[in-house]
């Protein structure tokens, strides 16, 4: 007998044994048996109520395999439907098939669709899955509140294609879903109570929406296992897109080369990139950092966090902007808590952040921000100019004004400290600035708020209550030069002068007119040699001299090279409903006193004022320009709006002055004369 013949002999001898191996399954496979069976053992062990629609099917190509479809699962007691699917082929293991039990080995799932649900008190629709439950009259394996049977997984291969993922929150009534997931795997094992996960040849992709966004998930290993004794993997990489009309966004992680144990675990490489472009705005960020995991006490640590941050769009003043990233990170997960460092610089500036999270739900933070200079100036827009600027700045539009919303204040639990060695934003510059700042309970409060300034310091604090939008501000400027601090902080130049400013004030709204006209509380000016800008009294009042025998009335505009210096400037005011009541100011000056009372409407931006110029005596002797308005107060009236005040000097009123003070004068030296005469002189 040739060896060739021989071989055909055992080749049809296999084929016999195999056609007698799948006639053999075709007549014990007992499709009603089986269906029978795996409903009763899933309601003896969920509960849950398992509906087979579809037929059963054995097939023994490629592998032997059972081909089920239309399968569901109801929710907990058997109502509602948890989990659907429309086709399902599994592979089974051949010899527990010949005893009536399926053991599978591999999973071919499509059209898979799972309802998840977070009921109000916080429980899972998936809870009752982690315990098994025992048939009816049999008595419990466990006590109440015992944790259940370890999950064990052991999968030759897994595929699922056409994969739906919906999410409902019955507390917030919102539902999120993912779809078109698609999941591959090669031998898939675990085990919850030996601490056993391995997978092979891993890819995941699905997408979905999010409003308006459309976003592409993916995720892909060759190869990862974790155990309690040994750990090992060579890349697993995760990929995120989100995108919408004008909007692209892709971040990628990267872990390479897992080795060690789940007590013991280290990675070599954890990469991190981000790209993305919103508008015309681009922006690029990568980290890398080796990564350890403390698996006994649930500690992760990045210890050596490098990395940057570049972005560009043309709104920027220097069209792009680059920092570089030196940190690192420990989060304590068994404790919730996370410690946080970063150094970085943009351009000039150094900074640097520590950040410790003391509780991850909710979130509890505590910060500390150092920077040793900062010109934000240089990274705002430039200010818009032309006939449109003004309206758009103050939001006289048009349209609605925008309303400040605060609900944001409500979630936040956090305390920190910012310290700026110099800072420019606005184009007001501080020195020292310090800063303490909590939030929590929809309470923010900014105390202390401390800087110097202008030759000067601040002292003060700021407050905000999400309730009600109500707002408190305190402030003491100390040793101010006020010219400089005025042109910088609101690109007015009205008043000089050094000397100290108090404000002390509440408000509430939903919008800044709404604040302004709510304003409540008071403030006060001491300053000396300065000087108002915007009017010239002593100028106006001998303009007025060579008037008198005129009955009309001299107005006007203020003008800002026009300006009346004081050696010493006084006033207090009350401010109530976006008023401030002033009725004790004073002006002393080599040439006139002044004082006056008054309101300032700040939340109709408009000025009311009555001011009493008298001159003063030294400069009213023989000859003096003035010496016809000695012993004379001379009314003058102030009004309009802060970016046209108009004055008015009544002549009229200030006539009547003049006649008084001539007949005093010729009464007193008639007396004078009669007083001669009585007494011979």
């Amino acid at each position: 007998m040739t060896v060739v013949r021989k071989l055909g002999i055992g080749v049809a001898a296999m084929v016999g044994l195999l056609v007698v191996a799948a006639g053999t399954l075709y007549a014990l496979f007992d499709e009603a048996a089986i269906k029978r069976q795996l409903v009763e053992q899933v309601a003896a062990k969920t509960g849950r109520q398992l509906t087979i629609g579809g037929g059963l099917g054995l097939s023994i190509w490629p592998d032997v395999g059972v081909r089920v479809g239309q399968v569901a699962l109801s929710e907990a007691g058997g109502h509602g439907e948890f989990l659907k699917l429309d086709s399902a082929r599994i592979a089974v293991a051949i010899l527990p098939l010949l005893t009536k039990r399926l053991e599978a080995r591999r999973i071919e799932i499509d059209g898979l669709k799972i309802n998840l649900v977070k009921h109000k008190d916080g429980a899972l629709n998936i809870d009752d899955l982690r315990h098994e439950k025992p048939a009816p009259g049999a008595a419990p394996e466990a006590s109440a509140g015992e944790p259940g049977k370890p999950l064990e997984i052991d999968i030759a291969g897994l595929e699922l294609r056409n994969v739906s993922v919906s999410w409902h929150d019955e507390a917030t009534a919102k539902t999120s879903e993912i779809s078109d997931l698609d999941l591959s795997a090669g031998a898939l094992s675990a085990n919850t109570g030996s601490k056993l996960f391995s997978v092979e040849k891993l890819k995941l992709a699905t997408q979905g929406s999010i409003g308006a966004d459309h976003f592409v998930l993916a995720l892909e290993t060759p190869g990862v296992a974790l155990t309690a004794g040994e750990a090992w993997g060579e890349m697993l990489t995760f990929s995120a897109t989100l995108e919408s009309s004008g909007k692209k966004i892709t971040a990628k992680i990267a872990l390479q080369d897992l080795a060690g144990t789940l007590e013991a675990l280290a990675i070599r490489n954890l990469a991190f990139g981000l790209d993305g472009k919103i508008g015309e705005a681009e922006f690029k960020a990568n980290l890398n950092s080796p990564v350890s995991v403390d698996g006994k006490n649930k500690i992760i640590r990045l210890d050596k966090l490098a990395g940057s941050l570049d972005a560009s769009s043309p709104a920027l003043p220097m069209k792009q902007v680059k920092l570089p990233m030196d940190g690192r990170l420990m989060a304590d997960i068994g404790r919730q808590r996370a410690d946080f460092a970063l150094k970085t610089r943009l351009d000039e500036s150094q900074m640097d952040l520590k950040l410790l999270v003391e509780r991850f739900s909710p979130p509890a933070l505590d910060f500390t921000i150092a920077i040793d200079q900062l010109n934000v100036d240089r990274y705002l827009p430039p200010k818009k100019t032309g006939p449109g600027a003004s309206a758009s700045a103050k939001g006289e539009t048009g349209g609605a004004e925008s309303k400040i919303d605060l609900s944001a204040l409500k979630g936040l639990d956090f305390k920190g400290a910012i310290k700026i060695g110099r800072l420019q934003a606005h184009q007001l510059k501080l020195s020292g600035l310090d800063v303490q700042i909590e939030a929590a309970g929809g309470h923010l409060q900014v105390a202390p708020l401390r800087a110097s300034l202008y030759g000067g310091s601040l002292d003060g604090a700021f407050a905000v209550n999400a309730a009600g939008n109500q707002f408190s501000l305190r402030q003491n400027l100390r040793g101010i030069d006020v010219s400089p601090l005025l042109k910088d902080l609101t690109d007015k130049d009205m008043l000089e002068g050094h000397g100290n400013v108090s404000l002390e004030v509440t408000t509430h709204g939903d919008t800044v007119s709404a604040l302004k006209r709510r304003l409540e509380g008071k403030a006060a000016l001491d300053l000396r040699d300065g000087a108002i800008k915007g009017l010239n009294v002593a100028k106006l009042l001998r303009s007025a001299r060579t008037m008198l025998g005129g009955k009309q009335a001299v107005s006007g505009n203020t003008d800002t090279a026009e300006k009346t210096d004081f050696s010493g400037l006084t006033a207090s005011f009350n401010i109530d409903d976006g008023v401030a009541r002033n009725s004790d100011l004073l002006l002393k000056s080599p040439v006139i006193r002044l004082a006056g009372e008054g309101d300032i409407d700040i939340g109709s931006s408009r000025l009311d004022y009555l001011a009493r110029v008298s001159v003063d005596d030294s400069l009213t002797g023989p000859g003096s320009e003035l010496a016809q308005l000695k012993g004379i107060t001379v009314p003058l009236r102030l009004r309009g709006p802060y970016s046209q005040i108009a004055y008015t000097l009544e002549l009229d009123k200030l006539l009547v002055e003049v006649a008084k003070s001539q007949l005093k004068e010729k009464a007193k030296e008639a007396l004078g004369k009669e007083l001669q005469k009585l007494f011979g002189k």
